[in-house]
């Protein structure tokens, strides 16, 4: 049986990539060939369909909404032949491992505590972990599901569930928070990975430390969060990182926290119900992210407007 009006079947994982990344470059990279490779599948493309798909500037590439469609279509149609090639040679997607990627203090404070209560909940679930931050490249790396705070565009064809909002406040040690009470300086402790969350902080509450005995600087926002939990000064809290320590008492909150307008998501490749096993692992954490809203007695009300 023969379908004329198919465009190249060659052109369309390159033109796919570039659609979804907006760049032939990170598609190139993404499919292991050269830019140039991936510039003439799409121009070969074009040339098929008889129309152009890209709106080119001297520093961008934007999809036309002909190229959306037709990239939506292609992604449907890989994920179908992906399914049954699964079903074919055995290799059941939904049976194996699920690949999860979890940015790393969340991972470190939050998940892995809660991994046995996972297991109990979900034994047919096999879950891998790994740490990382930032895109993730579905179609190169070898993740399947990741977690992510939501300070940057979610690419083309990613499915981003909402987890939870981001609270953030000063933490410290019960006694070192009687310090502040009584206008002591205390140690400042800020982090390489959010080196501005003093000062977000202080523009969101209206509020903070008014005198510091010295400031330090830690590279990871683990780090600092240890720090703090060892009494060597105060520290700005994202409210899912320092919950378990506020729980046990080993950790206070002085100021309270103020959501800061970012949140936390789950980025799979395709919709969340099409995964058996992303599905199941979305529905826990849902249940265990509704322990991540600060209770009114901890909350400050922001800085007016």
């Amino acid at each position: 049986m023969s379908h004329p009006d198919l465009p190249p079947l060659n052109t369309l994982l390159p033109f796919e990539a570039t659609v979804r990344h907006a760049s032939m470059t990170r598609a190139a990279r993404e499919l292991h060939v050269t830019h140039g490779a991936v510039s003439r599948q799409v121009q070969n493309l074009e040339k098929a369909l008889g129309t152009p798909l890209f709106e080119r500037g001297p520093r961008s590439l934007r999809p036309t909404p002909q190229a959306r469609r037709l990239a939506a279509a292609v992604r449907e149609a890989l994920d179908l032949i992906e399914s049954a090639a699964r079903e074919v040679s055995g290799r059941d997607r939904d049976a194996g491992p699920l690949a999860l990627s979890c940015e790393p203090t969340l991972l470190m404070r939050w998940l892995i505590p809660r991994l046995p209560e996972l297991a109990a909940r979900h034994p047919e679930l096999n879950v891998h972990l790994s740490a990382g931050g930032g895109l993730v490249a579905f179609a190169r790396d070898t993740v399947d599901v990741a977690v992510r705070r939501d300070d940057f565009p979610v690419p083309e064809g990613v499915t981003r569930v909402p987890l939870f909002d981001e609270w953030i406040g000063p933490v410290c040690r019960p006694e070192l928070a009687e310090r502040l009470k009584a206008g002591e300086p205390v140690a400042l402790l800020h982090t390489g990975t959010r080196p501005s969350a003093w000062d977000d902080w202080r523009a969101l509450s209206g509020h903070g430390p008014a005198a510091h005995a010295a400031e330090q600087t830690f590279e990871h926002f683990y780090l600092a969060l240890q720090a703090a939990a060892a009494g060597v000064g105060v520290a700005i809290g994202p409210y899912a990182l320092v919950h378990d320590d506020l729980v046990r008492g080993q950790l206070t909150a002085p100021y309270g926290f103020v959501a800061d307008g970012t949140g936390y998501g789950l980025l799979s490749p395709r919709p969340p119900e099409r995964d058996a096993r992303t599905a199941a692992l979305l529905g826990w954490l849902r249940e265990q992210a509704a322990e991540l809203v600060p209770p009114l007695t901890e909350r400050s009300a922001p800085a007016s407007r």
